[in-house]
This record gives C-alpha cells, sequence and structure tokens, in this order.
C-alpha cells in the first residue's frame, strides 16, 4: 500500500438511551432549575441508560451495527477496533474486545484508548497513522460513555452537565479523507477534570472505601478549550494551506454551548458553522463528536467534498484536532 493513504470516514452510527432526563428532573434531584441549567451549560435534556443491560458495551455494539450497516461493509472486513472511553465495563477486557465478539469482527485488532473528551480525536488521529503505514486498511472507531455511573447525583455541579450514548465510525484508507491532525496533553493540570479509580484493598494497605466521582473545575476547563481550540484550528489550517472560510463545519466536543460560543465569537465565525447537539444529549465526552457527526450525516447536511473542523479537549487535560474531507 502507498505511505499516503489517509483516513477516509465512509460510514456512521449513533446510539442514545431511549431514557430522556430534562432539567426539570435534575431540578427533583438537587437544587438546581431550568433557567440556570440552561443559561450557563445551554442544555436542555440529557440521555441516561435506565437498566443493567444498557451499558458502555451495549451501547457501542449498537452505534458501531448502525456504522457498518451505512459503510456497506461487513464485519469480517474490518482490521481495527478502537474505542474511547472512560467508563468501561470491565477493567479487563477492553471494551473493542467485547464489541469485537458481538460483532464477529474476527480479523480485527481490537483495544480501548482513554483521552476523556478528546478520546475520539486520538481514535481517528492512531488510525490515520496506521493508514499512512500501511498496517491496516480499514477500522471501527467508537466514542461511548455512560457517564452517569461515574457522576455524583448528589452534586449539582456536575450532575446535571453530563449524559450517556454511544457514537462509530467505519473509515478506511483513501488517498483523501484526512488533511491535517494533531493531538497532545499537559499532565501538569491533571487535577482540573479526574475521576479516581477503585481503592487498593491488598491486606497492607489501609485506603479510604468510598466510590470517587467526577470532579471538575469548570471555569479552568472553559479557558482551556476557548484557548487551546483555536491554537489548534490555525496549526492545522496552516499545515494544509486553507483558510477559516474554506471549512465548512466546525464540529467540537459538545461540553457547553458557551464554549462553542465565546469559540466562534474568537474566531469571528457565525454560530451556523458550529453544529451542536448539546442542548439535547449534555456532554457525553469522547461520544459527543461521532453523536454529532451520525446525526449531520443522516440529515443530509454533510456534502462530498466538505472540509471538516474536528476538536476535542478534556481530563488529562488532552487536547485532539482534525481537518478532513468529507
Amino acid at each position: 500500500m502507498e505511505l499516503h493513504m489517509r483516513l477516509k470516514i465512509i460510514g456512521t452510527g449513533s446510539y442514545l438511551p431511549e431514557k430522556i432526563a430534562t432539567n426539570d428532573h435534575m431540578a427533583q434531584l438537587v437544587e438546581t432549575n431550568d433557567e440556570w441549567i440552561s443559561t450557563r451549560t445551554g442544555i436542555k435534556q440529557r440521555h441516561l441508560v435506565s437498566s443493567s443491560e444498557e451499558n458502555t458495551t451495549y451501547m457501542a455494539i449498537q452505534a458501531a451495527k448502525k456504522a457498518l450497516a451505512d459503510s456497506g461493509l461487513q464485519a469480517e472486513d474490518i482490521d481495527v477496533i478502537l474505542v474511547a472511553t472512560v467508563s468501561s465495563d470491565y477493567v479487563t477486557p477492553s471494551t473493542a474486545c467485547m464489541v469485537q465478539k458481538e460483532l464477529g469482527a474476527s480479523h480485527a485488532v481490537s483495544f480501548d484508548i482513554n483521552a476523556a473528551c478528546a478520546g475520539f480525536l486520538f481514535g481517528l488521529n492512531t488510525v490515520d497513522a496506521y493508514f499512512r503505514c500501511g498496517v491496516y486498511q480499514t477500522a471501527l472507531i467508537i466514542g461511548v460513555e455512560t457517564l452517569s455511573k461515574i457522576v455524583d447525583w448528589s452534586d449539582r455541579s456536575t450532575c446535571v452537565l453530563f449524559g450517556d450514548g454511544a457514537g462509530a465510525v467505519i473509515a478506511k484508507a483513501d488517498e483523501s479523507g484526512m488533511i491535517a491532525c494533531l493531538q497532545g496533553s499537559d499532565g501538569t493540570h491533571a487535577e482540573v477534570l479526574s475521576c479516581k479509580a477503585r481503592s487498593n484493598n491488598n491486606p497492607y494497605i489501609s485506603t479510604d472505601k468510598n466510590l470517587d466521582y467526577v470532579f471538575m473545575n469548570g471555569q479552568e476547563v472553559f479557558k482551556f478549550a476557548v484557548r487551546k481550540v483555536p491554537e489548534c484550528l490555525n496549526l492545522l489550517l496552516e499545515q494544509a494551506n486553507l483558510t477559516l472560510e474554506d471549512v465548512d463545519y466546525y464540529l467540537l466536543h459538545q461540553a457547553n454551548y458557551r464554549i462553542l460560543t465565546s469559540i466562534a465569537k474568537k474566531l469571528h465565525l457565525p454560530m451556523d458553522k458550529f453544529p451542536s447537539n448539546v442542548d439535547r444529549c449534555g456532554n457525553t465526552s469522547a461520544a459527543s463528536i461521532p453523536i454529532l457527526l451520525d446525526e449531520l450525516n443522516h440529515e443530509g447536511v454533510l456534502k462530498e467534498g466538505s472540509i471538516l473542523f474536528l476538536s476535542g479537549f478534556g481530563a488529562g487535560l488532552t487536547w485532539g484536532a482534525a481537518l478532513l474531507k468529507w
């Protein structure tokens, strides 16, 4: 295979739990109200799993099946399955291996990646690197989260923000598609957004057995996103010899509508260039961009040849971005 092959998305799929929790539902759980949540986040509702069977693995499988059907490929055509998530059902095996088993993708190397809200971009960029090297030719990339299981439902500053869901894409190695991409990390700010793993219970360690939940310094995340996304965009535009006007749509991680409007304002761009579903889905971390991508694909918004800028940002701190041609 030629070494100039890049990632091209040929199919999309998504899954959202049927259960919808509105802001009024949130007001029954914690001291808050619709106006408070809406004005600060743009979120009106979020989807939440409502049974033990409807978990991270299940949602990933449903999104994957839809993406496969959309692509026209069969499961045995897939060379690699990469799942971006921070909310796996198992410590091991990986969610990707569970997806592989259910799909019957017997030839696929399968593994998970943990980069929080930037996870889907890390997945795209990793697969693009595989394609450029000629290692693999087809991939299934999934972003999936059951954030409702790691959220403190008594903490009104975080529980109103997050939702559950999954998005998936099928990608193939092609001469067009990915134009330029980047990713980065800054562990010196790890404390800004975090969730601890379970405690060690070996007989020589005395630890607090209380479960830990998502902690977020919202102001710091806001400042980080509004600074980092334009930086990434400018770097990629320069690499690709493109301008802001060449980009048809800016698909950003759906964390908070105020982040989107602040970035658009900073770039002097209209909001109709920034599709959003945060009002309906809340923050679904690694799943947010592929869910939005699937919605736009099936609504017919994305046309062949459209130039897209994708960017995710989150815990780590981590960030990823890509310019690609639809």
